[in-house]
């Protein structure tokens, strides 16, 4: 618990904006979804959130657009409630 109060998104300045610098990408599309959304909803994201967030930028460009646009759902070590959560939130930004 410790460690997570530690790397808290929303109390930590330098962890908002590694956030944000991983949220630009390659696939403009992407580039674009991520962005907005960020600028729409970050000071607002619980460590839960941003916990989804992260695990989804370690997707490449093709895997996120997948499941941004509900081609796919998420599998494997994603599929869990709070990613299912921050992308309904994302498909619909």
């Amino acid at each position: 618990m410790a460690e997570l109060e530690k790397r808290a998104h929303q109390a930590d300045p330098a962890n908002r904006a590694r956030l944000r610098w991983r949220a630009r990408r390659g696939l403009l599309e992407n580039d674009l979804i991520l962005t907005r959304f960020l600028d729409a909803h970050e000071t607002g994201l619980t460590d839960e959130e941003v916990d989804a967030f992260t695990r989804l930028l370690d997707l490449s460009d093709n895997a996120l657009m997948d499941l941004v646009l509900a081609r796919k759902e998420p599998e494997g070590e994603i599929d869990l409630p709070h990613v299912h959560a921050l992308l309904a939130r994302l498909r619909q930004a």
